[in-house]
């Protein structure tokens, strides 16, 4: 079974994560230390995160900008169990052809009383993906709905990931420790990967204090990983509680590589032209508005005339940028006490270096 460990993130709806843009999700999710994402593939018998309008599906590009990252996409799938072989039938067709490292089930209210259902979903399931890692996410306390057909499922997942939701509450370490010891009473048991709350909800709102205690019980209690929902609702609304997560320091999690547009404007800060220049390849191309500098040695003299001449006691910083490996756009600004510039430049990269730089920079 592949390997899942370290923080992950639900995503639910695709454009509302980051305007959609499978490079700046990928690079947020590296800058949060995440090791993995997972992203609604399916709803019932319905693909999910796929653009009617313009024939697009959204998930494999995601996908695609996760992994060149070495963070693990994961697809999860709310299902309702009416329709279980055609429910299977989506989840197969959806595995197969996105380049996923594992499949959630998200089983709650509409599948209670279906043992049926959930047995026959999951024959089918793993008669075509015999040795894919599956998960099942429903409730936190089996004791409370006790009518999910929780064996059905578990017999044939690998992970068990509860939705340990202390809403209304500040108690996560106690509601944790409770879901597992209800899931160790449950045949078979399944290794607990939990996830907590990152949303609010009619007046609630979890803490940082709440995000922390959480993780720290789920190390405490030797789980691999902890998961949260969801990615929409945090980054948009609780600024506060995602950087909490993100400065997390999971154990074994590497430290984030930076995009070329961050060590760009680092740099910039820094003031060190030798590390400005080795963003660049030998013969790049640097176009502004007035002028075209070519060359090291050109752009040497440039950088060095913006920072100690024009602005020597300014700062520098990044607004936003996106893009792929062989295109960046970055905004930026220049600020002084008595004024503000905002730059937007656009990166041709070749090996990953700089080939060309154009920029709406007045100078």
């Amino acid at each position: 079974m592949s390997a899942i460990y370290g923080k992950g993130f639900y995503i639910w709806k695709i454009p509302n994560c980051e305007g959609g843009n499978p490079v700046t999700i990928a690079t947020v999710a590296q800058q949060a230390g995440l090791q993995h994402v997972l992203i609604k593939i399916a709803n019932g018998i319905y693909d999910y995160n796929y653009d009617s309008t313009t024939k697009k599906d959204l998930v494999a590009p995601v996908c695609e900008a996760l992994l060149a990252r070495g963070i693990r996409p994961w697809g999860w799938h709310y299902v309702y169990g009416d329709l279980p072989k055609d429910e299977a039938k989506a989840a197969i067709r959806q595995i197969t052809r996105l380049p996923l490292d594992g499949y959630i089930i998200d089983a709650e209210g509409d599948y209670k009383d279906k043992y049926t259902s959930a047995k026959t979903f999951m024959n089918e399931l793993r008669a075509a993906l015999p040795d894919f890692p599956i998960a099942l996410s429903s409730y936190r306390y089996p004791n409370y709905h006790p009518t999910l057909p929780w064996t059905n499922f578990l017999s044939k997942c690998d992970l068990n990931m509860p939705q340990v939701y202390w809403e209304q509450a500040h108690n996560p370490g106690e509601q944790l420790n409770r879901s597992l010891k209800e899931f160790q009473l449950i045949s078979p048991f399944r290794s607990i990967i939990p996830t907590g709350a990152a949303y609010a909800a009619s007046g609630w709102i979890p803490t940082v204090s709440d995000v922390n205690e959480f993780m720290d019980t789920a190390l405490s209690l030797e789980m691999p990983a902890a998961n949260f929902w969801s990615w929409d609702y945090c980054r948009a609304k609780l600024p506060a509680i995602w950087q909490a997560i993100a400065d997390y320091p999971w154990p074994g999690t590497p430290e984030p590589e930076l995009d070329i547009c961050e060590l760009f404007i680092q740099y910039m800060s820094q003031r060190v032209i030798s590390n400005i220049l080795s963003l660049y390849n030998d013969n790049a191309v640097f176009v502004t508005s007035k002028k075209t500098i070519q060359g090291k040695s050109a752009l040497n003299s440039w950088y060095a005339a913006l920072l100690t001449t024009l602005y020597p006691s300014a700062t520098f910083t990044l607004d936003s940028f996106s893009g792929s490996d062989s295109t960046k756009k970055l905004v930026w600004k220049i600020s002084t006490t008595s004024m503000s510039i905002q730059i937007e430049d656009t990166l041709g990269l070749r090996d990953k270096k700089i080939s060309y730089h154009y920029s709406s920079i007045q100078y």
